[in-house]
């Protein structure tokens, strides 16, 4: 059964960096079209970040193009986001996401990211 970890997230302060990690159990993860989203305290929706298909570089949404850089490494399962200059309106649970071939989306528990003033 293929399941999604993420890991990285933690409390830090703004201005500092952080790079969160998620780990994907089963095969193909190289063929997998990956993403990265977030919920943030006021929000009632999870918001889309970033995302990156198996071929193509990725792209970002408006608000994550100056400081945030997405990755991944196929040998090791594992999809990379790197939070830079963070913010407190970055604070939230971030949520790595996978899309297979039919369009289905499974979701990773997400991790927690608190940026203090």
């Amino acid at each position: 059964q293929v399941q999604l970890v993420e890991s990285g997230g933690g409390l830090v302060q703004a201005g500092g960096s952080l790079r969160l990690s998620c780990t994907m159990s089963g095969r193909d993860f190289e063929a997998r079209t990956m993403g990265w989203h977030r919920q943030r305290p006021a929000g009632d929706q999870r918001e889309w970040v970033a995302a990156m298909s198996t071929s193509g570089s990725p792209v970002y949404a408006d608000s994550a193009k100056a400081r945030f850089t997405m990755s991944r490494d196929n040998a090791k399962n594992t999809l990379y986001l790197q939070i830079k200059n963070l913010t407190v309106d970055d604070t939230g649970v971030y949520y790595c996401r996978m899309t297979n071939y039919l369009g289905q989306h499974l979701w990773g528990q997400g991790t927690q990211v608190t940026v203090s003033s």
